[in-house]
């Protein structure tokens, strides 16, 4: 072989061996485990495209250690029965060789405790966006993590800004019958007799109820200064309607649970001055205007509630993956908890249980037919 030949042989070696590095090193799959259809489909679709526009960046930098990341979005239906098909059928996707490194879901906290009963004995990390029941995380799951506050957080910041910026010592707590409103209302009760103010009245409601003629008179009695309401969207809007017709013209603040956009649109003009809690902050406080435009051409819609909840699940993942350098499950758990860093949503590190470190909650209120951030102030 000629010299000339042997320093082409050469540089031929090292090209094909530095397309070889970049080439990817295969696709890993997340679900993303939400309501896609039915009541919640607003909020389970904004998890979702968070998630894809953070999956869709890891893919093009190469973040998540050459892996490609495919998202998967299943339909929970905002059931436990149908979370828990769910569940099963991912298990059966593992066994058939689909390489699952993680589901982000469920919305709901019910829905989350039915799938856990599955994903607890699956190689894979879950990681939920936005279910809040404190027990979740007292169960002792290896693989279980959450981004958002919990309802213990939750509880004290919502008791706090009705006696500290509403100046309520009198409050009437509604709840609904599913294990998140009936454990928040516990958590709203306790931490308002903690700041010395009374719960005058705890009253129960079905889950989708939408008319409340005899609650309303029944808060009537009680005369609150202030309501707390520990339910979903499509409760909140029909409560609000009903106090507003029936003379109860006092500030309601409802739970993360009815952070969408239909409690404006379907509380009959009456959402005007309401308030509601959030697990994050208001998307054009926390990113640019890049951000969004990127968020728009991968879902072709603008971010909404929580958009944000969805894309820092994802980010953890890619984060995790990054720095294990692997797929493997018990790689990416000890990844998972050694993180520590600034997101989108706040700052990210895990206690031995699986909740987040620092947790936050956030109070928006209607103003012009619009959430705005109100709490903490910017």
């Amino acid at each position: 072989m000629s010299k000339i030949g042997g320093i082409l042989s050469v540089l031929l070696l090292a090209l094909v061996s530095a397309c070889g590095a970049s080439q990817p090193r295969g696709e890993v799959y997340v679900y993303v485990a939400v309501p896609l259809s039915g009541f919640q489909a607003n909020g389970g679709q904004t998890v979702l495209g968070g998630a894809n526009l953070r999956a869709e960046q890891a893919n093009r930098a190469g973040e998540a250690a050459g892996y490609t990341i495919k998202t998967v979005g299943v339909d929970d239906e905002s059931d436990s029965d149908v979370a828990l098909e769910v569940a099963n059928q991912i298990k059966a996707d593992l066994a058939q060789g689909k390489k699952i490194v993680a589901v982000i879901g469920h919305y709901n906290s019910g829905q989350t405790l039915a799938a856990m009963e599955v994903y607890k004995d699956l190689p894979i990390l879950v990681i939920t966006p936005t279910s809040s029941e404190v027990s979740i995380t007292q169960k002792g799951y290896p693989n279980f993590f959450r981004v958002n506050a919990n309802d213990i957080t939750q509880g004290r910041v919502v008791a706090e800004f009705l006696v500290n910026e509403l100046k309520a010592t009198k409050v009437a707590v509604v709840h609904n019958d599913t294990e998140y409103g009936i454990g928040l209302k516990e958590q709203v009760n306790r931490a308002l007799q903690s700041l010395g103010a009374e719960p005058v009245l705890t009253l129960q409601v079905r889950e989708g109820q939408d008319a409340y003629a005899a609650e309303v008179r029944r808060i009537k009695e009680a005369n609150p200064q202030a309501l707390f309401y520990a339910g979903y969207e499509i409760e909140a809007p029909y409560l609000r309607a009903d106090l507003i017709a029936g003379g109860v013209n006092i500030p309601m603040l409802s739970s993360d649970g009815a952070f969408l956009s239909a409690t404006i649109d379907e509380a009959q003009g009456a959402a005007e001055g309401m308030y509601v809690s959030s697990f994050a902050p208001s998307p054009k406080e926390v990113v640019d205007s890049r951000w969004i435009k990127e968020y728009q051409q991968v879902e072709h819609r603008n971010p909404d509630t929580y958009s944000i909840n969805g894309y820092t699940a994802m980010d953890v993942i890619v984060r995790a993956i990054a720095k294990a350098n692997s797929t493997e499950h018990n790689a990416i758990l000890t990844a998972i908890r050694q993180l520590d860093y600034d997101s989108v949503m706040g700052h990210i590190a895990f206690d031995d249980s699986g909740d987040v470190k620092q947790q936050r909650v956030f109070i928006f209120q209607v103003v012009h037919n619009e959430f705005e951030q109100v709490w903490p102030r910017q």
